[in-house]
């Protein structure tokens, strides 16, 4: 049987790459003479910018480290062993990037052995063992710490997360094991379900001790030096610590069964991962570590070989790194200076729009609408919203009075716009409405001013053909809420010039949002995509498949929601809207539903009826339907709709919309909530042979958000 040593040399040869964490032990002696204390600091000597990683070779440092303090601990050298990160960073885990090259089951299997046979050790030192968690401390980092007989926590840490499931894998170091066992069954459920599917959740310094998972909390300025001495305290017997009781009965039960009804509810059962996570914590009801561990191991070496984790790592590359350095964006020197915003428009999605701009940027935003009524209750809700903010401590009172004196609105837009450097419309969707207030605009805004539009669908190169600079238009589309979705869809119209799209580039950056440069091509990606395989779904309905039917197909997915409850999110007038302009630019493809149209045309804002709790066919919209007599099973509607998608991204990159796949990808995940175990979309279809069976060939490369051959 291979030593540890052995595991982890193999698969450092595998990683040849990786970024190496060193883990210094240093000497220190603990006030009030608790003894010699031999402290371990995990450091990869770069800033924290790139955080400590556990990768082979990494762990294999961390070995030797506690070959050294045990060795020591054996001698009556040292009272005790702690265990910190460098500064503002504990670790994050094991390193992904060496995950993604592994192509054999048995060497995935030894990254989770290696991984708890150096962790386990923390716990059988001959003396107790403290993890001072500094900073951010992720997965495997946070596992590290779980191994030890004590944790104290930074109240200045800012996240702290198992995200593992959230990738497609299982905290598999300790995690699912270990902390239902330390902070019973169903507060572990929601650190390691609950939140990982919540869009990776993370937890703060205080709520990390309110959990119990630290023992105690100090402030950051001094955490390690007050950490220690409290680590003195608890050697010398001062401190004990007591840890309540852990209930292994139905209450352990009812948690698991919680949280496999989370898992149904954000997967559908379409990615294992959380339940394999389930099934584990299930098992640690018994308190059996060694079991709990090895089905850890297991666990990690099927997950580690299959398509949703490759997915999830593809999908996590996208959001981290791709979405950072934007594909065809100008030069960033060529932006201009934005020091005031204009907003044409005060509704909701153009309230929402204000309230980000002076949260983000701090400079003055001026709303504009048709009469004083809509101005003052646009300018009211972003001052309600910042109340809510300084309610909930985001902003003090100080910050919540400049935000609020930032945002103004105006009749005349001579008045708002005069020195406005960036204004942006968010008025009726139609083409003749927005070029009328582009008109209005570039007649009283300076020359460097920017033209933005928010339109979901229409062709911004028309919208700004009539105007005098047509270069200094483009697209800047937003998805509701505007807040919560990270995507800003950036069009480039036929005549936007370089400028104008450097500087939408960095204003999206300082609004903290993901930015795809997109072609003006019809409704642009995410709504094009959208729209299609909706259309295909009602389709099946117009045809006489049941609603319910047509609503389950796209299930085995894991979609955040149904397609007939997103058309009840967007509005079907909006989604009608959409449809109708594609159908106009690709009628072949493209139809506006009959029944959706008498369903608008009748004023209902929504197709289901909720009154139950669960959403259902609203009796008074089945009485619109009409409907044919052809009845599709699940499956051929899910294949309908697979094979249109796979079919409109084909067109879609022929067309040159976006760069690459990826960028489809990127935009589905920040834009629509897509699952990260799907990696988007393109790797699914890849997966389940669609790209080959609609045309002809994969859109990845075999390897790319897969296991390499």
């Amino acid at each position: 049987m291979s030593t540890t040593a052995e595991l982890l040399k193999g698969a450092a040869e595998l990683f040849p790459d990786e970024v190496v964490t060193q883990a210094h032990v240093r000497h220190l002696d603990l006030p009030g003479g608790a003894g010699r204390f031999a402290l371990i600091t995990l450091d990869n000597g770069l800033d924290h910018t790139k955080p400590t990683t556990f990768g082979p070779q990494s762990l294999a440092n961390l070995d030797k480290a506690i070959d050294q303090v045990a060795a020591e601990a054996e001698a009556g050298d040292v009272k005790g062993v702690g265990i910190t990160g460098k500064p503002f960073i504990f670790a994050v885990g094991a390193d992904l990037k060496g995950v993604e090259l592994l192509t054999r089951r048995e060497d995935a299997l030894a990254i989770g052995k290696g991984g708890h046979d150096v962790f386990q050790r923390l716990a059988r030192l001959a003396v107790p063992t403290f993890a001072f968690y500094n900073g951010a401390a992720m997965g495997g980092g946070v596992e590290v710490g779980l191994h030890c007989s004590y944790r104290t926590v930074s109240a200045a840490l800012p996240a702290f997360s198992l995200p593992e499931v959230f990738l497609g894998l299982v905290p598999g170091w300790g995690g699912c094991t270990l902390l239902p066992n330390l902070i019973g069954a169903e507060r572990a459920v929601k650190v390691i379900i609950e939140n990982s599917l919540n869009q990776n959740r993370q937890l703060k310094g205080k709520q990390v001790h309110e959990l119990g998972i630290a023992d105690a909390i100090f402030e950051g300025a001094d955490f390690l030096e007050q950490s220690l001495l409290w680590a003195a305290a608890v050697l010398k017997g001062d401190i004990e610590v007591v840890r309540p009781g852990i209930d292994r009965g139905e209450t352990w039960d009812a948690a698991v069964e919680r949280g496999r009804a989370i898992a149904d509810s954000k997967v559908h059962g379409a990615a294992p991962a959380a339940y394999r996570a389930l099934d584990i914590i299930a098992n640690a009801k018994n308190g059996d570590l060694r079991q709990g561990f090895d089905a850890e191991d297991e666990a990690l070496a099927d997950l580690i070989m299959g398509g949703e984790l490759r997915s999830g790592i593809y999908a996590f590359n996208l959001v981290q790194k791709r979405a950072k350095r934007p594909v065809g964006a100008p030069d960033k020197s060529l932006a201009r200076p934005v020091t005031k915003v204009g907003v044409v428009g005060a509704g909701l999605m153009a309230s929402q729009m204000a309230l980000l701009f002076a949260r983000r940027l701090e400079v003055p935003v001026a709303l504009t609408d048709i009469d004083q009524e809509r101005i003052d209750k646009g300018v009211g809700y972003v001052h309600e919203q910042i109340d809510m903010l300084l309610l909930k401590g985001r902003v003090n009172q100080d910050k919540a009075n400049r935000l609020k004196a930032l945002v103004t609105g105006s009749l005349d837009k001579a008045e708002a716009f005069g020195d406005a450097d960036f204004v942006i419309e968010a008025v009726f969707e139609e083409m003749g409405v927005k070029q009328q207030v582009f008109a209005e605009v570039e007649a009283v805004v300076p020359e460097h001013a920017i033209l933005a539009t928010n339109t979901s669908s229409l062709s911004i190169s028309e919208m700004a053909s009539k105007l005098k600079h047509p270069e200094r238009v483009v697209g800047f589309h937003f998805f509701n809420p505007v807040a919560i979705m990270p995507l800003l869809e950036i069009v480039r119209a036929e005549r936007t010039d370089d400028g104008t799209l450097a500087t939408a580039f960095a204003v999206a950056k300082k609004l903290k949002k993901t930015s795809v440069l997109v072609k003006d091509a019809p409704a642009f990606v995410v709504n094009r995509i959208l729209t299609r395989f909706m259309g295909e779904v009602l389709g099946a309905v117009d045809e006489g498949t049941p609603v319910e039917i047509a609503d389950r197909a796209l299930a085995p997915l894991g979609l955040p929601m149904s397609p007939i409850v997103l058309l009840d999110l967007v509005g079907p007038a909006v989604a009608h809207h959409v449809a109708g302009t594609l159908a106009a630019s690709f009628p072949d493809r493209f139809r506006q539903s009959e029944n959706l149209d008498r369903v608008v045309k009748a004023g209902k804002r929504s197709l289901y009826a909720y009154d139950s709790g669960k959403p259902e066919l609203d009796p008074e919209v089945a009485a619109l339907f009409q409907t044919g007599d052809t009845v599709l099973t699940e499956e051929q509607v899910r294949d309908r709709a697979l094979d249109a998608i796979a079919q409109e991204i084909g067109l879609m990159l022929e067309e040159g919309v976006v760069a690459e796949a990826q960028d489809i990808d990127l935009c589905l995940i920040t834009g629509a909530g897509w699952p990260f175990h799907l990696g988007g979309i393109t790797p699914y279809l890849d997966r389940k042979g669609v790209s080959e069976r609609v045309l002809g060939r994969r859109f990845l490369e075999p390897g790319v958000a897969g296991v390499p051959a």
